[in-house]
């Protein structure tokens, strides 16, 4: 049976908090209580039946004095009660008594109301005993034509399982149901007669379809999706009946619904795979994703889209697509954003690069005109770096894409003005013929840039790419511009003293006296503090940055003027002139010396910053020709070196992923042509749409490893001792976002054991949904109790508790048995993820909880060791391989996971290998840990502790 046509039974809350009434106080309430008693009895009587009481004796009561009554209430309680109740004797009979239940149900089966009526076959659809049923099947046929669509919609779900279990009882179902089908209008009653047909009579459904294929449009949308799912299943079992329902399939794309144009548009894929069907399909998940408001839906149909774009005969098709992609740009949503813009960028191609890049070009100037959103400044970023991505790719493309991002570095939003100076100094040093452009641009914004940090990056590419003299004189002028009135010591000490006079006289009275002597509040304080900020407002950018004592700005500079007072040098022949220049750039660097060991900064200099300005003067009085050729050769090497090293990485990864993607076939392959297929060779394909409903039962099987050691029986805890008089274990199933305990319980003693409860409780952040209910246990009989624990964070969680029962006859105490713990294993939910060198730092810098582990193993290799560690922790290496190549003393890498709850973890793994106590000598260090919680810290220090000591060579 498919889990499509398991029957769901009904689920009841049951409290355990009061005590289970007598037999003889619930017998007296039926018999002679009012409707409201009755009522209240009859629950409690469900209750305990389904807590494992048999009450034999109340049967004839219900019958004779619950059974005739009329309230509503009473018979759908009845309805549960004849589900739940033994209805055999042990020797497996037909209790006498269920003869009257059945003339009560046939009875109901034709009463006026129709709710009565159809409550009744949906209780019907339950029974697993044929002899109940028979006498009732007139009346069951009967109900197929009744006025009412609830009634008739019911009679179909009833004939269905009636037939699916007892054939015999109505043999001619299927064309019953199909003359029905025939002449039945109501749309969910036309429904449930097809789903019927579909698995009782496949060839019956069809016949029905080829007679109306041409207004599938016209019915509603819950018969379209049955209807998809039979056209899927025909074609997936018997491939030559494609060419039959592909065009009712196109026509289902046009549908109103958005799950029957899904389904249709997902069925066409697995049918045909010609570019017209894959457009058509690709087209209908665009239209979906753009009208859709809820954003799971658009990031569940983005992920098939970028299946569809996995395949490589597909990728083509989707290529055309890509302006049609970028219309899901207008979601606000960031994460939906992000994935388009990957599968945009994975898509685009020499043919609509320039296309893309004008969208993106005014998605990128749009972002300006918004109001401060908080995902604002991350979609900026995300659009920075697909446009980066696509000049790398298409040089062509830069020209255009530079005077638009390079406005970016004047921005307030440090991380998108970081990635436009990324990418600015990538594409100076690549595109020679684009220097003049990006110079010219940097020398136009380079007076607005705000951050510190931007302003030292432009100064760099400043000072290393400005080779003609006139953009030397104008490097000179912004600095000067930047940096204000010089000396700046004796310059801002003017200024304050030139402030401060008028000040004292206006403000010295109110500031000692908050009153004046006429009783008036004075309010010149107010003038005398907003003056100063006023004055810090207008202060030029690099000057602000040296007086709040960012000196490594400085440093900066100084490398900057060097550089190009070294090439200044070389262009210019004019002693005079060079001599004026290099004095400037001295002056410059002595005055900020200067500045740095005055009091005025917040800050002092610090020593690191004093060696560096001073060897730049060192270079500048000496100009020898080496220090020329390290400050205007060596720089640009080492940064040739670090793009070339970036770049062959990134083909390397793009070749990588390529490779998956083509499937390789053998020479001796054999070719399987669609025509020839046998039935039988076609089922070995994985139906859809038993995949899908398994998923959203959360039954989806992972596969097996080919280890015997990673089945099941691993996963398997022992709980209590083989000695103890209950033996438990319990095997731990792993979900996404719960873990199911399936707890084996064991009766080891020869009493019966009454109310044997397993009572669980948890540390950490795990939840249990329900106490699990209690048992009666035979003498060395067993069971399998399962219990549910939801799961919140990334954290070491433990659950324990014990077994508690009673041992009928004894006047002890309850007896209990304390298990062991159940540790859970974080690694479930910790996945490998990737982020950008910037993110990783600015992530360490904001994350507060940290856990250093002390490295105690023995491996002896270092490589060996990281790749034990990237193994156990689940973790991804963030650092190149080629930076981790060749063999020394040491190794520093970083590495970074995320959780499945959305949680960042960061490590730094710094190791070395302590030669001088000889080859054997095992791997020493410390790895850091970094996570925004503290579980998540510790418990992936824990586990790191764990893995490293488990380890044996």
């Amino acid at each position: 049976m498919t889990a499509a046509e398991n029957v769901c039974y009904t689920l009841i809350n049951v409290p355990m908090d009061s005590e289970p009434p007598s037999e003889i106080s619930l017998k007296n309430d039926l018999e002679k209580g009012d409707v409201k008693s009755k009522t209240e009895a009859l629950k409690k009587v469900i209750i305990m039946i389904l807590n494992g009481e048999k009450l034999p004796g109340l049967l004839m009561t219900i019958i004779r004095f619950v059974l005739p009554l009329q309230d509503h209430t009473i018979k759908k309680l009845l309805l549960v009660f004849w589900e739940i109740v033994p209805k055999t004797t042990p020797d497996g009979r037909l209790l006498h008594e269920m003869i009257l239940v059945c003339d009560a149900y046939r009875k109901d089966l034709q009463h006026p109301n129709e709710f009565i009526r159809g409550s009744t076959l949906r209780f019907l659809c339950k029974l697993k005993e044929a002899e109940l049923l028979e006498p009732l099947m007139p009346a069951i046929r009967a109900c197929l034509e009744h006025r009412h669509s609830y009634v008739r919609r019911n009679a179909v779900l009833a004939i269905y399982t009636i037939y699916r279990n007892f054939e015999h009882l109505i043999p001619d179902a299927p064309e019953l149901i199909h003359d029905f089908l025939v002449n039945e209008k109501d749309a969910s009653c036309k429904r449930n007669a097809f789903m019927m047909l579909i698995h009782a009579d496949q060839d019956r459904a069809l016949d029905y379809l080829s007679t109306c294929i041409d207004q599938v449009q016209t019915f509603g949308d819950i018969l379209q999706l049955v209807i998809v799912e039979l056209i899927y299943k025909v074609c997936h079992a018997n491939p030559s009946e494609r060419a039959r329902f592909i065009r009712c399939i196109y026509n289902l794309l046009q549908s109103s619904s958005p799950a029957v144009k899904y389904e249709a548009a997902g069925t066409l894929v697995t049918l045909s795979s010609a570019p017209t069907a894959i457009k058509a399909a690709a087209q209908c998940y665009i239209d979906l994703i753009i009208k859709e408001s809820d954003n799971n839906v658009k990031l569940i149909v983005l992920d098939r889209l970028i299946e569809l774009k996995e395949h490589p005969a597909h990728e083509r098709v989707l290529q055309d697509l890509v302006m049609d992609i970028l219309r899901v740009l207008s979601t606000p949503d960031l994460e939906v954003r992000k994935k388009t813009l990957q599968l945009a960028l994975d898509l685009v191609s020499s043919r609509n690069v320039e296309e893309l890049v004008i969208v993106l070009k005014k998605e990128v100037i749009k972002t300006n005109n918004v109001s401060e959103h908080e995902d604002t400044d991350k979609y900026r970023q995300l659009l920075v770096r697909t446009l980066h991505s696509c000049s790398v790719r298409f040089p062509d493309m830069a020209a255009n894409v530079i005077p638009v991002l390079m406005e970016f570095l004047s921005d307030s939003n440090e991380a998108a003005a970081a990635d436009v100076l990324e990418f600015v100094r990538e594409a100076i040093q690549r595109f020679d013929n684009l220097r003049m452009l990006i110079v010219e641009k940097m020398l136009e914004v380079f007076h607005a840039i705000k951050s510190v940090k931007i302003y030292r990056g432009a100064l760099w590419i400043l000072g290393e790419y400005c080779s003609t003299k006139d953009d030397i004189q104008s490097v000179m002028t912004e600095v000067r511009r930047s940096l204000g009135e010089i000396p700046i010591v004796e310059s801002e000490i003017k200024k304050e003293a030139g402030e401060l006079k008028p000040e004292e006289e206006i403000t010295v009275g109110p500031v000692q006296k908050l009153v004046t002597e006429m009783g008036t509040y004075a309010t010149q304080s107010a003038l005398s503090s907003s003056r100063p900020t006023k004055k810090e407002e207008e202060r030029p950018p690099l000057r602000g940055f040296l007086l709040d004592g960012d000196f490594f700005v400085a440093a900066s500079l100084a490398t900057t003027l060097t550089k190009i007072a070294l090439r200044y040098v070389a262009l210019v022949q004019e002693k005079k002139k060079q001599n004026s220049f290099v004095a400037e750039a001295m002056l410059l660097m002595a005055t900020i010396l200067h500045l740095g060991k005055s009091s005025l900064p917040k800050k002092p200099i610090t020593d690191d910053d004093v060696d560096r300005i001073s060897l730049c003067l060192k270079v500048l009085s000496e100009c020898s020709p080496l220090m020329n050729d390290i400050f205007n050769k060596e720089c640009r090497q080492s940064l040739s070196h670090m793009l070339s090293a970036k770049l062959e990485e990134e083909k390397l990864s793009q070749k990588k992923e390529s490779e998956k993607r083509n499937v390789t076939v053998q020479p001796d392959d054999p070719i399987s042509f669609m025509q020839l297929t046998a039935k039988n060779e076609m089922n070995c394909k994985e139906d859809q749409f038993q995949l899908s409903l398994l998923a959203a039962m959360g039954n989806t099987q992972r596969k097996e490893a080919a280890d015997p050691l990673a089945s099941k029986l691993n996963k398997v805890t022992q709980l209590t001792g083989f000695s103890d008089p209950v033996y438990a274990e319990a095997y731990v199933h792993v979900n996404q976002y719960d873990i199911v305990l399936d707890v084996l319980v064991v009766n080891q003693t020869s009493d019966t054991l009454q109310n044997c409860t397993l009572e669980l409780a948890t540390l950490g952040d795990l939840k249990l949904v329900e106490k699990p209910s209690p048992l009666t246990l035979a003498p060395h009989d067993f069971a399998n109790i399962k219990a549910n624990v939801k799961v919140a964070s990334t954290e070491n969680g433990i659950i324990f508790g014990n077994i508690v029962y009673d041992v009928s006859g004894a006047a002890s105490d309850r007896n209990c048995v304390v298990l062991s713990d159940i540790h859970i294993d974080i690694m479930d939910y910790i996945q490998p993820a990737t982020c950008t060198d910037a993110e990783f730092r600015q992530m360490w810098a904001e994350f507060e909880w940290e856990n250093k582990v002390t490295v105690n193993t023995n491996i002896v290799d270092l490589n060996d060791y990281l790749q034990h560690i990237l193994k156990s922790t689940n973790m991804k290496c963030l650092t190149p391989e080629k930076a981790l190549s060749g063999y020394c003393g040491f190794m520093a890498a970083n590495l970074y996971a995320r959780s499945i709850f959305g949680e960042d973890a960061l490590a730094n793994v710094s190791i070395e290998k302590p030669i001088q106590q000889g080859p054997e000598a095992p791997v020493t260090g410390h790895i850091r840990i970094r996570a925004k919680s503290q579980g998540m810290a510790l418990s992936l220090g824990d586990k790191i502790n764990l893995s490293q000591k488990k380890n044996s060579i």
